[in-house]
């Protein structure tokens, strides 16, 4: 398995990102949105081979480095995007095809005046949310404390999302710990480290609306 295997090109304008023909293999589709180099991605991907895992980076070193590790691992159910993970999620997610979403340690941008290129916004949530699957988990985390504020006050607006524990094995989390690079690195500066997942909530047939 080559470096070329893993990496796979973001979509043309007005194109979906099609799942299926990106991997081998059916399966659940999990993605994670600023997967640096590539660690808590290549630990969930060996544990979980019936899944396939889309791993968005914009810096190009580690956008290469995580690819690379994959195709030494021989990681068949991952590929690695470099591309704008905010335009993805709103303009190439199709909808109910995410099963779980990873959000960890997003680019805070923590002067006022760029406080419009972070990632959290009204319309990424609500793309992002729309793009889930009922019953899908999104996670969250980050170190920042502003930044953690300003993330709350987004999700508080989404709709259909309820919370859920961020520890669960289940999703790779253990002992309330992604153990992705940076948070590694943050937990050693004793840095605080604040996190916030949430589950779709299933729609049901008596939740919908009737006529008389």
């Amino acid at each position: 398995m080559t470096i070329d295997d893993i990496i796979t090109a973001p979509p043309t304008p007005g194109e979906l990102f099609d799942a299926q023909a990106a991997f081998k293999s059916p399966g659940p589709f999990e993605l994670e949105i600023g997967c640096g180099k590539g660690g808590f991605l290549l630990r969930r991907a060996r544990e979980h081979g019936d899944i396939r895992f889309l791993g968005i980076e914009w810096a190009n070193k580690y956008f290469r480095f995580a690819a690379d590790r994959m195709a030494r691992w021989r990681m068949d159910n991952v590929r690695i995007m470099r591309t704008d993970a905010r335009q993805f999620v709103i303009h190439h997610l199709a909808p109910l095809s995410v099963a779980v979403l990873h959000v960890y340690h997003p680019d805070p941008w923590p002067k006022k005046r760029h406080h419009k290129r972070r990632l959290f916004q009204a319309d990424f949530v609500s793309a992002a949310c729309r793009a889930l699957t009922p019953g899908g988990r999104w996670a969250i985390q980050t170190d920042h404390t502003e930044y953690f504020e300003w993330i709350k006050q987004q999700m508080a607006q989404a709709c259909g999302l309820e919370p859920m524990d961020f520890d669960d094995p289940r999703f790779g989390i253990i002992d309330s710990s992604a153990a992705t690079n940076f948070e590694v690195k943050y937990r050693r500066q004793d840095r605080p480290i604040y996190q916030l997942a949430y589950r779709k909530r299933p729609v049901h047939d008596d939740d919908s609306p009737t006529g008389g």
